[in-house]
């Protein structure tokens, strides 16, 4: 059973909240930062030099891709999207975590069950 469940290559914990934060539309850096520690109940923070060097692998990988530049306070800003291959990752890893879990949960004795 397992092995129909892990069809696919899986993806980290840090690239699946970077691929969730980008669903609702575009972010830079720091929005990414701050919505990954959101989406992630705070257990995932990524260090600024983590989260560039998983942008530039998403986006050479076709995952991401940069939406737009812009200078704030003379500092440059690069904001992200995820792109249709990218939603595709995430919908399949979310899939996926969803059957495992499906899987472990309904194993887990109730208080009060008896085994036979």
């Amino acid at each position: 059973m397992f092995s129909a469940m892990a069809k696919g290559p899986t993806v980290s914990e840090p690239t699946y909240f970077i691929l969730a934060a980008l669903l609702d539309g575009p972010l830079h850096g720091h929005g990414i930062i701050k919505r990954t520690l959101a989406l992630s109940d705070n257990r995932v923070k990524l260090p600024v030099g983590t989260l560039y060097g998983a942008l530039d692998r998403l986006a050479a990988g076709g995952l991401i891709a940069v939406d737009r530049e812009e200078v704030v306070d003379g500092r440059p800003r690069r904001y992200f999207v995820i792109t249709d291959e990218g939603r595709g990752v995430v919908s399949a890893e979310a899939l996926r975590m969803a059957q495992a879990a499906t899987v472990v949960i309904s194993r887990i004795p109730r208080p009060g069950a008896t085994f036979s």
